[in-house]
């Protein structure tokens, strides 16, 4: 019987000093947070890698290695087999367990590794050594040591020895929370959700916030949100997500403000709101979806307007990215089929013919100044829902 094992390689993680333990005791809490939502298995780290076993038959490690790949904070993952570490029972493993590899390559090398020293082989001896198994095995796969379709790999840790094929990249970036906690603005567009995922990669814990002007949206519209943020789940972990009522905030607006100034004065509340729902969750900063040029509210003059009503920094990962390459992402995360659903998000209502793209701070505040700003923001902070988003797999597995 094959020892069935999944390898994870930690990424960036290894280039900390001092303070590299709290940043694996994070990962690995969020690797067992997974694993949970799937069923059981047994999980520990040992030199930079993650072993994942499974604990009885029931445990689904396809599920497990398909999880794993979405786990920020991890280089590789590879599906791989243990066994003694005995070279003959090696080469008997790597000859069983890569069968449909070798049959489907035309041609292959080996590769060794060895943390554990007192191995009687050298890393070279081992590689040949398996290698020429392998070859006399399947004649059909030719070694090609300089360009080969198929490159086997043995390691042989403490514990055990490890075969598998080529390595599955990993997410990258760092452990979700090991970085803070920040409010993250979700609109149900292409953007916010990219810019979610773009920013939990570099360990940041996330509380989306999402702004409802029914009827004027629909609840359908709501609900394509909450299934955005249920799809960021499996890179973003469990969320909370607050859905702030807008409605009676963009109705003052239009009664009473210069028409212009409408989506500046918009999302200057926004901002305010945002920061105080951040503050009351610990976080340190706020992320929009905000593009550089690509609407008139994106100028480098209405962005400076709309950051200038928060103390907290305000982080755009998309910044700098043509819509071209933030599409890509979002169909690589699975976030785009949803987000492009056509239903209207409150930035498209009440929306200016002439909106302001070089605003004046003063004449903003000027027109801030017939609104009653502070008993607005209390009414929406009031009034906010919160919906627990479950792992995406937890929703849909049988």
């Amino acid at each position: 019987m094959i020892n069935d094992i999944i390898l994870l390689k930690q990424g960036e993680i290894v280039l900390k000093g001092l303070n590299r333990r709290s940043f694996e005791q994070k990962l690995m809490s969020n690797i067992k947070r997974r694993l949970d939502a799937i069923g059981k298995f047994k999980a520990y780290c040992m030199q930079s890698t993650v072993y994942i076993e499974p604990v009885d038959e029931t445990s689904d490690m396809d599920a497990a290695f398909e999880a794993m790949t979405k786990v920020f904070g991890l280089a590789s993952v590879n599906r791989a087999a243990g066994c003694e570490k005995d070279p003959k029972k090696i080469a008997e493993l790597a000859i069983e367990y890569l069968k449909d590899d070798m049959l489907a390559a035309k041609s292959f090398k080996a590769e060794a590794k060895r943390s554990d020293k007192s191995f009687p082989m050298t890393s070279i001896e081992l590689a040949q050594f398996v290698g020429g198994e392998l070859a006399e095995a399947y004649p059909n796969c030719e070694v090609d040591v300089h360009d080969p379709e198929l490159t086997v790999h043995i390691e042989v840790r403490d514990l055990a020895a490890y075969v598998h094929a080529a390595p599955t990249p990993g997410a990258g970036g760092m452990p979700v929370g090991a970085n803070g906690v920040a409010v993250t603005l979700l609109s149900g567009g292409i953007d916010s959700p990219v810019s979610t995922y773009m920013i939990a990669k570099r360990g940041v814990r996330l509380i989306p916030v999402h702004f409802f002007s029914f009827p004027y949206t629909s609840e359908q519209a709501k609900q394509k949100v909450i299934e955005l943020a249920r799809l960021l789940t499996v890179y973003c972990g469990r969320m909370t997500i607050e859905v702030v009522p807008f409605t009676h905030i963009q109705e003052e607006i239009r009664a009473k403000c210069d028409e212009d100034y409408f989506t500046l004065i918009m999302r200057r509340f926004m901002m305010r709101i945002a920061e105080a729902i951040g503050r009351d969750h610990g976080a340190k900063c706020l992320v929009t979806g905000e593009n550089l040029g690509q609407v008139a509210s994106q100028t480098m003059d209405a962005m400076a307007v709309t950051g200038e009503v928060v103390h907290m920094p305000i982080f755009h990962p998309l910044i700098g990215m043509d819509k071209e390459e933030i599409v890509a992402v979002a169909r690589r995360i699975g976030t785009l089929d949803t987000s492009i659903l056509p239903y209207e998000d409150c930035c498209t209502v009440f929306t200016p013919k002439h909106p302001k793209t070089k605003p004046v701070l003063a004449q903003v505040e000027a027109e801030e100044q017939k609104l009653d700003v502070e008993g607005l923001i209390a009414r929406a902070i009031a009034n906010t829902e919160k919906t627990q988003i479950r792992y995406y797999e937890d929703e849909h597995r049988g």
